[in-house]
């Protein structure tokens, strides 16, 4: 695959606002640093040795961002990253875990705890453990979307 690619093409779709964004919320609601605030923010998420994942505030939320690490963990490209519905990486008996889990991070900001089943774009299913995920709020208060980081994860 070519990834260099599949970045220009991520970075394009969801924009340098919100691709800072995805940093600026999870310091702003955690008290911690996804990636340094020096220099490229897009290459340094880009190249965070983590899973990060964002989606809007659609209906049905889209992917709008996935890292390098992402798209190799799912198997996907980014063009089919972003045209997915992010309900898909889970199983169908695992979405109402995730639907829960929304809701909690809807409630509190961020939960630095979750764990859940995750299947890449083969049917490999896989376990992450220790997920940070959170809203995507601007300095205004208004809400973006969500996102997630994990390092952490089993194959099953």
């Amino acid at each position: 695959m070519d990834r260099d690619a599949d970045r220009q093409l991520i970075e394009h779709h969801a924009g340098a606002r919100r691709i800072a964004l995805v940093a600026e919320s999870f310091a702003r609601l955690t008290g911690r640093e996804l990636v340094p605030f020096q220099g490229d923010m897009a290459h340094a998420l880009w190249n965070l040795p983590a899973v990060v994942l964002a989606h809007g505030t659609e209906d049905d939320p889209v992917f709008f961002y996935a890292n390098r690490m992402a798209l190799d963990r799912f198997v996907l490209t980014g063009k089919a990253i972003v045209a997915m519905p992010s309900r898909l990486s889970a199983e169908m008996p695992e979405r109402s875990e995730r639907e829960a889990l929304f809701r909690r991070v809807d409630a509190d900001g961020y939960i630095d705890d979750y764990a859940g089943v995750r299947i890449a774009a083969t049917g490999q299913r896989f376990r992450i453990e220790q997920a940070t995920v959170w809203n995507m709020i601007d300095e205004h208060g208004e809400r973006h979307g969500q996102a997630a980081v994990f390092s952490r994860w089993t194959d099953l």
